[in-house]
């Protein structure tokens, strides 16, 4: 049995989420960019995370307009955690469509200590 479901204000609310808690019809994930996560060597806590840093974990990015350095970092985190950044070079596009409300994640596909420093490669999509 086929049947429309009206919309109710309840609805639309749960619809009109973007904070990631509500759905997003016709979301889709769109890849741009290949990165090495740029500051690992900064994150007093790396070493806790590495094990949980497997290809396709999923981490979050956040703008940082009042960073000290770069007015357009963009912070990635594993969970909580503050990894390291979208390397300055490639982060000005980026941090323009975050700051007109576009959402970015991460996928690693990669991460290995090289000395006391880890390289974690990753690639970067926009939710669209």
């Amino acid at each position: 049995m086929n049947q429309i479901v009206p919309l109710s204000s309840g609805l639309l609310e749960l619809i009109s989420k973007s904070a990631g808690s509500g759905l997003m019809p016709f979301s889709r994930e769109i890849f741009l960019l290949d990165i090495v996560v740029a500051g690992t060597s900064h994150c007093t806590q790396i070493e806790d995370v590495i094990p949980q840093l497997l290809p396709e974990t999923v981490l979050i990015m956040l703008r940082d307009p009042k960073n000290e350095y770069d007015e357009y970092a963009i912070a990635i985190y594993f969970d909580k955690q503050r990894i390291g950044w979208v390397p300055q070079e490639l982060n000005l596009v980026i941090s323009r469509l975050m700051d007109a409300g576009k959402a970015f994640f991460c996928r690693v596909q990669s991460a290995s200590k090289k000395g006391k420093w880890l390289r974690i490669k990753a690639k970067i999509y926009m939710v669209e």
